[in-house]
């Protein structure tokens, strides 16, 4: 396997002891394995990395693509990371869910 064209980080809120925090991870139950899916089935070039706390606990659930540093807030449906797929295949990031 080669290096991928993206990563695609996504805030599972684990904290320095481990320990699972603030809301990230309570939002996206089920949704490594729904982006994992969506990812094989457009033939995309990239690779999900569950995270650490990405320190955006008030606009959580996180993610990030790289190497765009494309970060998203409220990440908590399937039509959000529907929308985040979409602009990676165009390149332009969904304005409603990018972290200013």
């Amino acid at each position: 396997m080669g290096i991928p064209a993206n990563q695609i980080l996504v805030c599972q809120s684990f904290r320095l002891k481990g320990d699972q925090k603030g809301i990230c991870h309570k939002k996206t139950d089920g949704f490594l394995q729904y982006l994992e899916e969506e990812i094989l089935d457009r033939g995309l070039d990239c690779m999900v990395v569950a995270t650490g706390c990405l320190k955006q606990c008030d606009q959580g659930p996180a993610m990030v693509v790289q190497p765009n540093n494309w970060w998203f807030k409220g990440v908590d449906s399937e039509e959000a990371i529907d929308a985040i797929l979409d602009g990676l295949e165009d390149g332009e990031p969904p304005e409603q869910y990018l972290i200013a």
